[in-house]
Parts: structure tokens; sequence; C-alpha cells
């Protein structure tokens, strides 16, 4: 099967899959100490003289070691996520934990930056996520076994940390790794016909928004509040409160405002044109983006890097300015249906979407950069706006907010539909040239994996010597 081509060499299709969600996605790793029994695999039934452990031990990796009991939080962590454990082995679960501390122990090796506070602002991010649901700081202490705050959170804060260098390694193995057109036809050629990928039903969309005009009045009074803020800083006060009382960035507010960020980081120009212009200890004066207005306060210049907190306010829209918004786009919606102009030159001359009127309005997948959405991939915002639209017909204006609660209104239509079909090289060439680059990347980080195995002190005791791993971990 096609599918086998873009399997990681290291791990088993399923085990990825479950890892990459529990691990970069839960909020809620390493959960439990303990593991009842009806959850953990079987081990493979070895000789009596080969069960040797010490401490529970099973495992080292560099710097690092893997407890057996490492592997039945696996199970716990997977089972707790709704994943199966069925068909996973304790072999398997073992060989992907040593393969993220292959990841960590290099990256330490490799000098690859992660710093504490760094870290700790993503753990005062996901507690502040815990906490809101499970009910208290008290109530997460107790989830994860600990005897105190201050002992689960160095235990978390060691997690994470790991978490981070294991990530940036991976990052850094394929950040390099690029794809020709020719690799692509290549690639494409080598699947056999009857495995050759089946993509579901898809269709292209475009937008026009008008946004509701805010007035200087409004815009003055968030200003004034931003500088208030700004002077009581200056006397004392905490940034960091501030923020999490304040600020309307859903991305920060709970965590002080706290960003670190470098001039590659993906910020909007203006955000970082400003931050990149301050001292350390410097508040900036309040300024505009398409968010809202900020002030940024800058903690620490580190090289080519900063940590910054910052505190965004957005103006609020009288009642009046989201009716005038809401005549604007009716008025625009007529001309179009009147054919006095299409829905193309309509988003080019009056949308106030900077992202999608240069283009006629149509939107880009933020997951995939292309113009299509697959219908069962599709965001059901978008979906439930765009579902029962029929061919060139156009929907009727509606009210629309943003994660920062900005206001908007729109109209969409649909300008193309794909029905569901097997993968063709003209038809499907960004798709494939993804499944390509996957590929490739998948065999840099096999051949990396062979060469810092190799490299690195790697020991595996007791019954687990007889697994079978993909890697060699035994360095047979």
């Amino acid at each position: 099967m096609v599918l086998n081509k873009f399997q990681m060499k290291s791990i088993n299709n399923k085990i990825a899959l479950i890892f990459f969600l529990v691990f970069f996605s839960s909020t809620l790793t390493q959960a439990q100490e303990v593991i009842k029994d009806s959850v953990v695999a079987p081990v493979k039934k070895v000789k009596s003289s080969q069960r040797q452990k010490i401490d529970g031990v099973i495992a080292t990796v560099g710097d690092y070691i893997i407890l057996d009991s490492d592997i039945d939080k696996s199970y716990l962590e997977i089972s707790g996520q709704g994943g199966s454990i069925k068909d996973i082995t304790r072999c398997q679960m073992l060989g992907k934990l040593m393969e993220d501390k292959l990841y960590a122990h290099q990256a330490v090796q490799d000098s690859i930056k992660v710093t504490d506070a760094e870290v700790k602002g993503l753990m005062e991010d996901q507690l502040s996520r815990m906490v809101a649901q499970i009910g208290s700081l008290d109530k997460v202490v107790e989830y994860y076994k600990k005897n105190s705050e201050e002992e689960f959170k160095s235990y978390f804060f060691d997690i994470l940390k790991e978490q981070r260098l294991t990530s940036e390694m991976q990052k850094k193995i394929v950040e390099g790794v690029e794809i020709t057109p020719e690799e692509v036809r290549n690639f494409f050629k080598s699947i056999p016909k009857d495995e050759l990928p089946q993509f579901g039903a898809e269709m292209e969309v475009a937008q026009i928004v008008i946004e509701p005009k805010i007035s200087d009045a409004e815009k003055q009074k968030v200003i004034d509040k931003l500088n208030s803020f700004k002077k009581d800083v200056e006397e004392g006060s905490s940034f960091s409160t501030k923020a999490v009382l304040y600020s309307k960035d859903p991305g920060s507010a709970s965590n002080g405002g706290f960003y670190k960020m470098n001039r590659k980081t993906a910020f909007i120009k203006e955000f970082k044109d400003v931050a990149f212009s301050l001292q350390e200890g410097e508040i900036s004066a309040p300024f505009e983006t398409i968010y809202g207005f900020h002030i940024i306060y800058i903690e620490k210049i580190k090289g080519q890097e900063i940590e910054l907190r910052h505190i965004l306010l957005t103006p609020s829209v009288s009642e009046e300015e989201v009716n005038a918004a809401k005549e604007k786009i009716t008025l625009i919606r007529n001309k179009i249906i009147d054919k006095k102009i299409t829905f193309a030159d309509a988003a080019r001359a009056e949308s106030d979407q900077k992202e999608t009127k240069a283009n006629g309005g149509v939107l880009i997948n933020p997951k995939t950069q292309d113009t299509r959405f697959e219908l069962t991939k599709m965001d059901p915002s978008l979906y439930s706006q765009v579902s029962n639209l029929k061919d060139d017909s156009i929907s009727q204006p509606f009210l629309d907010s943003d994660e920062n609660g900005k206001k908007t209104f729109k109209i969409v239509t649909v300008t193309n539909r794909i029905n569901e079909h097997t993968a063709d090289y003209a038809t499907d060439y960004i798709k494939i040239k993804e499944l390509a680059l996957k590929e490739k990347q998948i065999k840099a980080i096999g051949k990396w994996f062979d060469e810092k195995i190799k490299e690195t002190y790697v020991k595996v005791l007791g019954e687990y010597r007889d697994c079978t791993f993909t890697n060699n971990w035994i360095k047979k």
C-alpha cells in the first residue's frame, strides 16, 4: 500500500499517529504514576535468567533513563486520550520512548537552546488550561499523584523541557530538506496505479469581508487605557498581572502576555518592528495592528532572541457602525447578483481583508497553503457557511467574530468543486509534493537515527533485550 511510504522508519504507523496526538497536542501529559493492569499490553515471554531490572530502569539513551513504569504511563495516556492500545506491544512503546530520549539527548549535544523562561511560560499556559479543565491547582497536583505543588511543578517542568528539546531537534533534522519538481514527478511515478491515494471531495471558496468602522473616539479610549497601564507599570505595577486581567490576546493573556521571538518568528511586521526597536526593560507606546492596539514590554534580550510581554486591547464598535457595515455588504451582494460586477472584482475593490482581496477573495487553506478545502476536514464554521450553496450562488451577509472578538460581515461563494477522485499529477500537484517531501523527510530522520545510535551510549536491559526494534538499539 502507498501509505507505507509515509510511515516513519523508526516506528509503526499506529504508534506514530497516537504519539503525535498525545505527546505534542495533549495538555495532560504524563498523567499518572500508576496504571491499572487492564490497560497494560503484555510483554513477550522471555527466559527468567534475562529478567534483570535495576530500580525499574529498562533502558538508557545518552543522559536519559527509561523506567518500566514509563511504558505503563504511556499506555495510560493513550487510553486517556481515547486511543486504542490493543495492538501496541511494550517493545514498540519502548522503541518510541527511546527515540524521544535520543532526540532530547542530541538536542543538548547540538546546543539547541530551550530556556527555562520559555519552559516556564509554556508550563504556566498549560497549567491554566488544566486548572480550567479540572477545577483547581490542588486537583491538578492530586491528579498527577504528587505530594505538593512544588514537587508537581518540578516534575512537569522536566517533562515539558524534554518535549521542547525533542520538538526542536526534529525540526532541525528536517528544516533543510527540500524537494525538486523532478523528485516529485519521480515519486508519483513510483506509486503503482492501484495504490494511488484517494482524495476526498473539495471546494474552493471566496469571500468578501466588510469591517465595521471604529470611531476615532473609541480608538483614543483604548490608547488612553494602554498609556495608563504603561504608567502603572513604570511606577511598580506588574505588567504580567495587567496582561492576565485585561489583554484580549487569547494566545498569551493567561500567560501574562509572554512571547519569545526572533526576527524569523511568524509575527506580523508591525509587531516585530516595534518589539525589535525597544531596549531591555523598555515599554512601547501604544501602536495599532490589524488585531487592535498593543503595548510591549521587553523582559530580556538574548542575542537575536527577545522575551517580551504584551497587552492587546480592541476598541468597541457601536451599533450604528455595525448596521452601516451590514448595509454596505448587502449593496455589494446586490450588485454582484445583478451582474453589475463580478464577485472577484468586488472583492478586489471593496473587501477589507488584505489577505484575500488581491486574489479576488479566494481563501487559502491554512493547513495546506492551497486554495482547496477538503469537505471532511473543513473548519466547521466555514463548512456551515458554504455547504448548502449551489454553484455561483452567494450567501446572505452574516456576522462573524474572530478569536479576538473582532466583528466583520461576510458574504461567501463557492468558485470551484472537485469530486472525490484518485490522485492526478496535474490536478493534485501540491498534495503530491507534500507527500513526496514528507517521504524525503522521513528518510532523513531514518538516516539520522542510524548515525546517532552508533555515536550514543545506549543500553537496553533484561527482557527488553529480546525485543525486535526497527532501529538498531541493541547495536547488533
